[in-house]
């Protein structure tokens, strides 16, 4: 019989987080998967049951920071940005920027990319335009919040919001 999924989340996340704080202490690469494993407290064999690599424990971490952060904001519109809901998202990353940090100082940006596609593809099905819009804003809005992290998050969450709305509905010059 399997783990129920609560269990595996609770591991996945243990997994994730005990990568993280690897990863304040040495290089990325330098980290084991045997060390990853025995700081979570679990197997070798649980880690590589619920993760191809060290990038997707990156990534799945970021979701569930996500959908935590969603749940206890009662955010409506989760899996879908509007312009008008850009400073919930920046107020989301701001509450997170520790380990943003951690990871972009690892060049791991990519795995905050993924995590964005991921929480913004639309259902199975969905028409062009919601598959476009989808990407359009996951690209933008990793443009933004990457240069947010390389400056050291100096502007506000809703700083960044309206400019990201000035630029993106071109609401006003520059």
């Amino acid at each position: 019989m399997g783990a129920s999924p609560k269990t595996t989340v609770f591991l996945k996340e243990c997994m994730a987080d005990a990568l993280l704080k690897a990863m304040k202490e040495k290089p990325f690469v330098k980290i084991t998967v045997d060390e990853i494993a025995r700081s979570a407290g679990v197997n070798r064999s649980t880690w590589f049951r619920n993760f191809r690599g060290k990038e997707d424990a990156l990534t799945f971490k970021l979701i569930c920071l996500w959908e935590r952060w969603a749940d206890t904001h009662a955010l409506a519109e989760r899996r879908r940005y509007d312009p008008e809901n850009a400073e919930t998202f920046f107020d989301f990353n701001h509450s997170i920027r520790d380990t943003l940090s951690v990871i972009c100082a690892a060049g791991l940006q990519t795995c905050i990319y993924d995590a964005f596609c991921r929480v913004m593809m639309p259902p199975e099905g969905a028409g062009a335009a919601a598959c476009y819009e989808a990407q359009f804003y996951s690209y933008g809005l990793f443009g933004f919040l990457d240069e947010w992290i390389r400056r050291g998050f100096r502007e506000t969450p809703g700083q960044l919001a309206r400019l990201f709305r000035q630029i993106t509905l071109n609401r006003e010059k520059l």
